[in-house]
């Protein structure tokens, strides 16, 4: 009897240990099965995460943020015991104890399952299989996932400790609003830092994991405190916080961003605008958009903030003085529909979200409204986060053709601005636009860079990215081709008609002023800006020469060697032109423009710095306090210096009494170029002094005649000297540096003759000349085209024509009658 029970028992022990060891070789094979084709867990030893690349101003200021996945990377000895204790809790109470996965967890979650019949699953992974899940596998809920996710978990736990695990899973996890780790976001729904975090604030954010949507702070709210009082309640239970304060904590309302109890860390950022934008850009292109955004760059920005401003202010205001000069209303094209008027409410949440730029400020903030009564002599508007009964006055559109009824309708959404007495101004984005730029002359440094009337309104920089005419502010690389051949300012050039075959047909240039003037320096040429001259000019020098010049200054990267060219009808952009100038400015040194400083990794390593000169005893003990150190530059000349301060005289006449006069007054010498280009399609300036280049352009993006009056020195010249009045306040300026190598003597600037030394007077100018050269006119050049003898010049044309009346009644002066010889020269204008 005994021995039939023993071997009933013995049976039974047999059919259990092979149960067991069938179990086993199932699981085995299984875990075998699946654990052959697994992604390496070794990898996330040096895993990098997606960071935020951030740009920063010259002061240290952020301006700027660029990423895909918003997150700031965070060693985890930096993240406070209270975060991660409050994480644990949440997700994982036995983290420090387990190899990977926690099979008590796993069999009550089954339990769960089957007593609910499968409408409660719930997940019962650890921390670090969500860390296997959240890099290596897919999110989605099946057995051979969890499977793979024990698996390597397992193994990710003998490879890594307990804290690189931790710090992996604080960095990756989502929380919502875009937010990637526990950094980002303490930062978007509380605007703190992770040290700032009070028990109830680390509770709500390990409350987000199980699934940020369904516990958003606004539209979940009651569902969201409800977890992170379970949150604190498993704080409390696993020791991590006392009972007091566990109390304390779960009577603490649920405070955020989002429900507007703290200011949003963006509201810290300065609106995204064209400088920050083509920063992006320019990364984008020189490290890849994948790296860029997600590399964790520290960049520092050339920018000069209050000079930005400054930029953006001043060529605001050029383009609506033109806009309104105009006459006409075009508004935004953006109507709310009738029905939603009647509640104000709604009328408010559409427009809230309607496309309008709101990054304006001309003088003050614009802001968004809808029309909402039309009267004879006012009108009604309702303004986003302002009144809904705002008057603009019949008086603030006289600028306008028509009246409220001939260019509103109810519904009509507009831009306004706050006016006086409690009013409101109608404002609209300009149909015309243009750009602006303005770098040091010495390191290329760009401290201001607009490129449009408002980002928010189009991206699309006309700064870098608008291909244009320069017009006539490419002259002086014409100029300055000639004066490193041999010429000086001094030199005799013909302004007579031309005539040229060309495949198109005859092309007869001219004058803006529709004269010619004869035999004339250099000087007066540039200055009052001299088309037939610099034709002929050209025709001497060559084109080849010319377009070898305008290649070498980087204004293009092959220039067409056509003679229509030397007046600028090949296209380019802004910045190129600018800092093609800013090599006349600083004596012919090569610059290369950029708006970068530097630029930091994720570990702070510098991997680009702009400045690469030396500083030979910047360390120097011998070095007095108040003694600058030594600078060596190993930039090469693009010009020679004295051309480069020949070119800057002449161009300093621009500004003294040529097309620039009226509108450049600066307190220091300041030199430049207007541009105007045929049918005033592009109007252009670009001037300097002797350490600041600015530079603008104004037209249609789809180029169009802008009417008469628009011209370079009438519309850019304005934007110019109100940005440099604020330039020369904060940088300074001086006298033009004379190089060695030369001498000045007196020449009359509008014969060329030499003058004697004490010569005085409007006519008289001190031309600086290469030692060996006298200034002795020898020759007059015409640039080989024929000239008639008896070519009437345009003080000819005044002394010795005869008065006749017109017959409007005016009083004009007719020249002598053309010869065949006026017409083999080109004939009359």
């Amino acid at each position: 009897m005994i021995r039939f029970i023993l071997s009933i028992f013995g049976a039974i022990f047999s059919l259990v240990t092979l149960g067991i060891f069938m179990a086993a070789l199932v699981i085995g094979a299984v875990f075998w099965m699946y654990g052959r084709d697994l992604p390496s867990h070794e990898s996330l030893a040096q895993y990098k995460p997606p960071t935020i690349s951030r740009i920063y101003s010259g002061e240290g200021q952020l301006i700027d943020e660029f990423a895909q996945e918003r997150r700031l990377f965070t060693p985890s000895e930096e993240i406070p015991e209270l975060v991660k204790q409050a994480f644990i809790s949440a997700e994982d109470k036995n983290f420090y104890n387990h190899k990977g996965y926690d099979p008590r967890g796993i069999i009550a979650a089954g339990v769960e399952a089957v007593k609910s019949k499968g409408e409660n699953v719930r997940g019962a992974s650890t921390i670090t299989q969500q860390v296997m899940k959240n890099f290596l596998l897919s999110g989605d809920r099946r057995a051979e996932r969890k499977i793979k996710e024990i698996i390597l978990a397992t193994r990710l736990e003998n490879t890594l400790d307990k804290e690189q695990i931790l710090e992996l899973y604080m960095n990756e996890i989502f929380l919502g609003q875009n937010s990637y780790g526990v950094t980002a976001a303490a930062q978007t729904y509380f605007n703190k830092t992770l040290q700032e975090l009070a028990p109830h604030e680390a509770a709500t954010l390990a409350a987000m994991p199980k699934a940020p949507s369904d516990y958003h702070p606004v539209r979940q709210k009651e569902r969201l405190v409800n977890r992170r009082n379970y949150v604190l309640r498993e704080m409390n239970q696993n020791g991590y916080i006392d009972t007091a304060t566990y109390e304390a904590e779960v009577e603490m309302p649920l405070r955020s961003v989002q429900n507007g109890d703290f200011e949003s860390f963006r509201t810290a950022l300065p609106p995204r605008d064209y400088f920050t934008d083509e920063i992006r850009r320019q990364l984008s292109e020189d490290f890849g958009e994948g790296e860029f955004f997600t590399g964790g760059f520290t960049v520092r920005a050339s920018v000069d903030e209050e000079m930005q401003v400054k930029a953006a202010h001043a060529l605001r205001e050029a383009l609506q003085k033109y806009d309104r000069s105009r006459g006409k209303w075009h508004g935004t094209d953006e109507v709310i529909a009738e029905e939603i008027l009647a509640d104000e409410v709604q009328w408010r949440e559409t427009l809230a979200i309607l496309e309008i730029p709101r990054d304006v400020v001309l003088p003050t903030q614009w802001y968004p409204a809808v029309v909402l009564d039309v009267g004879e002599q006012a009108l009604t508007v309702g303004i986003e986060n302002g009144p809904a009964d705002g008057i603009i006055p019949r008086s603030d559109i006289k600028w306008m053709q028509g009246s409220f009824f001939d260019n509103f309708k109810r519904g009509d959404v507009i831009l306004v601005m706050a006016g006086e007495e409690g009013q409101w101004s109608a404002r609209q984005v300009p149909e015309v636009q243009g750009g602006f730029v303005a770098m040091d002359v010495n390191s290329g440094r760009v401290l201001a860079m607009q490129g449009g009337f408002s980002y928010q309104d189009s991206v699309f920089n006309r700064a870098t990215q608008a291909q244009r005419q320069p017009g006539s502010s490419f002259k002086p690389f014409v100029y300055a081709a000639a004066l490193d051949s041999g010429y000086s300012p001094a030199t005799i050039v013909v302004d007579a008609p031309i005539e040229v075959n060309t495949p198109q047909g005859l092309w007869r240039p001219k004058n803006s002023t529709n004269k010619f003037y004869g035999p004339t320096p250099l000087r007066t040429g540039i200055e009052q800006s001299r088309n037939l001259m610099t034709i002929r000019l050209a025709q001497e020098v060559t084109m080849p020469v010319v377009a070898g010049y305008a290649e070498r200054f980087g204004v293009y990267d092959r220039m067409g060697a056509f003679l229509a060219n030397s007046l600028g009808s090949e296209e380019t952009t802004l910045y190129k032109m600018v800092a093609a100038y800013a090599m006349f400015a600083n004596g012919g040194e090569r610059v290369e423009p950029t708006l970068v400083d530097r630029i930091q990794d994720r570990f702070g390593k510098t991997i680009y710095r702009h400045d690469d000169r030396q500083c030979l005893d910047c360390n120097s003990a011998w070095l007095e306090p108040d003694e600058s150190p030594t600078i060596e530059t190993n930039r090469s000349q693009v010009m020679d210096a004295i051309t480069a301060y020949q070119l800057t005289s002449m161009m300093k006449g621009v500004v003294d009494r040529g097309t620039a006069s009226s509108v450049i007054n600066l307190p220091v010498p300041t030199a430049g170029k207007t541009g105007t280009t045929n049918e005033s399609k592009d109007a252009w300036f670009i001037g300097f002094t002797s350490n600041i280049v600015a530079g603008c352009y104004i037209g249609y993006d789809r180029p169009r005649p802008m009417g008469r009056g628009a011209y370079g020195g009438t519309l850019c010249g304005p934007v110019f000297q109100s940005f440099m009045e604020t330039a020369v306040e904060k940088y300074g300026g001086g006298p033009f540096e004379v190089p060695p190598g030369g001498h000045f003597i007196k020449i009359d600037r509008f014969s060329g003759a030499r003058l004697p030394s004490d010569a005085s007077g409007d006519f008289v100018v001190a031309e600086y000349f290469r030692d060996g050269a006298d200034g002795f006119i020898d020759r007059i050049y015409d640039g080989g085209f024929a000239m008639g003898s008896d070519l009437p010049l345009f003080e000819e044309v005044n002394s010795s024509g005869r008065q006749v009346t017109t017959s409007t009644g005016d009083t004009i002066t007719v020249g002598p009658n053309a010869s065949q010889g006026d017409l083999q020269g080109g004939g009359l204008y």
